[in-house]
């Protein structure tokens, strides 16, 4: 048969929870220090300049004089913070990039039903029962490169595809998308999610967060659902 498709007893580890950060929130915090910056400048400027220019018979309230210390002081505090969390959110962008590299060679999977099929391509499916299913190959155009009907047991099971179609013939290279219905044995439908299974190729550590390349197609170590052990794209 042009297709192997089976219920693989794969060990899947669970991918490391990750917090990704974004450049738009770093650049609005730069932003945001620079202005209460520049606001305690000005803070400063002032509240001399009034001390310089107070009437020596008239001079200025005590409480007036502790509450503008009192501001004085928090606003000092507030730059400290920032600059503390601006150091911190340095120290997490080279934690992730250093535990993206740790995936390059590594099998993943992730959510996704279009796969980049370069030899073969391989997706993942989780049924909650035992059910027929038909799975349905496409490329980009939307043409039907393989169909095919299948008796799926419950859980993981994983669909590798060599590229034939059902005539026998050898599709090229590119994107495909795998659609999977399935139906249980009263006739009823069954919702299915996949995934696409690939190898980590590389790692853009200048991207923030660090992208991971699969197969062409780039992904963030949110995106990993699991690391499959003793699993080969090849």
């Amino acid at each position: 048969m042009a297709v192997d498709a089976a219920t693989i007893a794969t060990t899947p580890t669970s991918a490391p929870a990750t917090t990704t950060g974004s450049s738009s929130k770093s650049n609005s915090s730069g932003t945001s220090g620079a202005t209460l910056a520049d606001n305690f400048q000005s803070f400063l400027l002032l509240l001399t300049t009034q001390l310089q220019n107070q009437n020596p018979l008239d001079p200025l309230d005590t409480n007036q004089f502790t509450q503008q210390l009192v501001q004085f002081a928090q606003v000092e505090q507030q730059l400290k913070s920032n600059s503390q969390l601006e150091s911190l959110v340095k120290i997490e962008q080279t934690a992730q990039s250093t535990q993206a590299l740790v995936f390059v060679g590594q099998t993943v999977a992730v959510d996704g039903s279009t796969a980049h099929f370069n030899g073969n391509a391989t997706w993942n499916f989780n049924a909650p029962s035992s059910s027929n299913a038909t799975i349905t190959i496409t490329n980009s155009a939307g043409q039907t490169a393989y169909s095919g009907n299948f008796a799926v047991g419950s859980g993981n099971s994983s669909f590798v595809w060599d590229g034939k179609g059902n005539d026998g013939t050898q599709w090229p290279a590119g994107d495909y998308k795998m659609t999977v219905t399935a139906k249980d044995s009263n006739g009823k439908d069954i919702a299915i999610s996949t995934e696409v299974q690939g190898t980590v190729d590389s790692v853009d550590l200048t991207a923030s967060p660090a992208l991971l390349s699969i197969g062409g197609k780039n992904y963030t170590l949110d995106q990993i659902k699991r690391v499959v052990k003793g699993a080969s794209s090849a």
